[in-house]
């Protein structure tokens, strides 16, 4: 990015407004008004974090849809959680939109894509899947065992993975 704070932000808008529009408009659904909101947000955290792009190894647009991303889930926690205080509801009878579902599938995918790739596999061999351990151990062509503590290990990474991003406790 440039020197310039305003010529900076002309410029990240210039070349990542439209895609992260689209991508916004997706995460919330189509919701025009959410995705106004989030795209909003979003280049108002990258003003404020000018330095940290600057310095970025990565892409901004990744680091753009991110945060995104981060605001869209942090608003669906924020609302789940009002929810389910401000209702008598018992847990699991909240209206099913969805929603739930898809959030958590996009942040278990983003922490399996973290694991490494022996692991990765045997959890997508034995939980996506479905196979038994033998089942798994003769696809991956390695020994049983090997297969059971894989997963063992893999289930603790991606259990760590999503303490950390604030899904799991």
């Amino acid at each position: 990015m440039t020197e310039d704070p305003a010529t900076a932000m002309q410029v990240l808008y210039d070349e990542h407004a439209a895609a992260l529009w689209g991508f916004c408009l997706h995460l919330t659904g189509n919701d025009r008004a959410r995705a106004e909101d989030v795209a909003q947000e979003t280049m108002l955290r990258a003003w404020r974090n000018a330095a940290v792009l600057t310095e970025s190894r990565g892409s901004v647009r990744s680091w753009l849809f991110t945060v995104a991303r981060n605001i869209v889930i942090d608003e669906w926690r924020a609302r789940r959680g009002h929810r389910e205080f401000a209702t008598a509801e018992p847990p699991g009878e909240v209206a099913a939109d969805g929603t739930d579902e898809l959030l958590l599938s996009w942040v278990v995918a983003d922490a399996l894509r973290q694991l490494s790739d022996d692991h990765r596999a045997v959890l997508v061999e034995c939980y996506y899947r479905g196979r038994s351990v033998a089942e798994a151990a003769r696809r991956l062509d390695i020994p049983e065992g090997t297969v059971k503590s894989r997963t063992h290990y893999a289930l603790r990474a991606l259990r760590l993975i999503l303490e950390e991003t604030g899904v799991a406790s």
